[in-house]
């Protein structure tokens, strides 16, 4: 399966499959998603903003993702994964402050002191670099729901399949260029997947 030259690409390429979108707002999960967002936003002649999430770690694995939270939205926990490490969204509440307070950086970083632009009403077209587990974009998903937009489009260029199915209930539309059948990270479907810095998604805004 043909891999993605990189994000900037992969974004051009799943422009093209969003062109019936009516006046969107595009709403990029930072970092990587940014880079995927840009060619999107610009193709469709649309507003670009950034939604912050953060993953809520595993205390001793912190990489490990036992939830994620969203800027405007509430901890949304993979409640099966928690009860099989034997603990409760409870255990992680200090993981959660904590998640919150880097939430808060960096929505301040990347956008000072502007909210969101309105969404009620609007189609909005969330987007990332990937899906592996899910669970920042289902926190996006579910923040972007409270502002009562008339359709939310989650859009990626690749994800693995079983989390593109489950993204369905929390979207009313999923877009994904590739569901490969060996997926394991996002990043194996790009050629070029550098990790962005805070200063690369403001200057991918042009906001350095």
């Amino acid at each position: 399966m043909e891999l993605f030259p990189d994000r900037a690409e992969a974004g051009a390429r799943l422009a093209e499959r969003l062109l019936d979108a009516h006046d969107p707002v595009v709403l990029a999960l930072p970092r990587g998603g940014v880079a995927v967002a840009v060619p999107i936003a610009r193709r469709l002649g649309a507003d670009l903003e950034v939604l912050v999430t953060r993953k809520i770690g595993y205390p001793p694995t912190p990489e490990l993702g036992v939830g994620a939270i969203a800027e405007g939205g509430e901890p949304v926990f993979d409640l099966r994964l928690l009860d099989r490490l034997g603990m409760t969204p409870e255990s992680v509440a200090d993981v959660v402050e904590r998640e919150r307070r880097e939430l808060a950086r960096r929505v301040h970083a990347y956008r000072g002191d502007r909210p969101l632009p309105p969404l009620e009403g609007r189609e909005v077209i969330v987007v990332d670099d990937g899906l592996a587990t899910g669970g920042t974009a289902r926190a996006a998903l579910r923040a972007v729901a409270t502002h009562k937009p008339a359709k939310v489009t989650l859009a990626v260029p690749v994800g693995a399949r079983e989390t593109v199915r489950s993204m369905r209930d929390e979207a009313d539309e999923v877009v994904v260029l590739l569901t490969p059948i060996d997926f394991r990270a996002v990043g194996q479907w790009y050629e070029r997947f550098d990790q962005l810095s805070d200063a690369d998604v403001l200057e991918l805004l042009g906001r350095e």
